[in-house]
């Protein structure tokens, strides 16, 4: 009787050991026509094992991949696709290369440092002007989710100058709204009752017959 202990690995499970046996035989098979011929029969049979993989894009590159990597990089046959060899299988990524800067005012995160960067070089006057102003908006909103707590304008607008090195200057303007205001839930309808009818058209009498006695 045969143990799985005494059984190599299993290179990938989800093929089974069977399809592991016949790559194993593929490698055996010296005529090259015959083994050409009995590679693409398994790569069919592996496809259907797997039907998942008709989803990803290039699933019988995939297929082949997997096949030699079954095969340990031994299998001589012609393949439709580049052959993988075993340095690129284990060749390890680039290293990303990581932005080294960290923000000065976490509180505020550095996508706000560089929108400040870009109103402190901004030369139409207007559009500075507005710039400036969502730009403590966003100051407010986010002093008030870092410290849950009410800010008062001229902190934002004292802030704002020491770290533009007074080159923006914050004055709440009303006219441009502030962030928190995006995402106020909508009011509920007043039902108004004009003339003994409610805002819908409704008759609303019978809900007063009984207040005037």
């Amino acid at each position: 009787m045969e143990y799985n202990t005494d059984r190599n690995n299993l290179v990938i499970r989800e093929y089974g050991r069977n399809v592991q046996k016949m790559i194993e035989y593929l490698i055996s098979i010296e005529d090259k026509e015959k083994r050409q011929r009995n590679t693409e029969v398994v790569i069919e049979l592996m496809g259907m094992l797997n039907p998942h993989l008709r989803n990803v894009e290039d699933f019988r590159h995939k297929l082949w991949d997997h096949l030699f990597l079954i095969a340990d990089f031994k299998l001589d046959v012609q393949s439709p696709y580049p052959i993988p060899t075993r340095e690129t299988l284990h060749r390890k990524p680039e290293r990303l290369p990581y932005p080294k800067k960290y923000p000065k005012y976490r509180h505020f995160g550095k996508n706000l440092e560089m929108v400040i960067e870009k109103a402190v070089k901004e030369n139409d006057g207007a559009t500075r002007e507005g710039l400036t102003q969502y730009i403590g908006n966003y100051m407010r909103l986010a002093y008030t989710n870092w410290h849950k707590e009410t800010v008062h304008d001229d902190m934002i607008t004292s802030e704002l100058s020491e770290i533009t090195a007074g080159k923006l200057r914050y004055e709440n303007d009303h006219s441009i709204p502030a962030f928190s205001d995006n995402f106020r839930p909508n009011k509920k309808k007043n039902h108004s009752f004009k003339n003994g009818k409610n805002s819908n058209g409704k008759n609303n009498k019978h809900k007063f017959k009984n207040w005037n006695n």
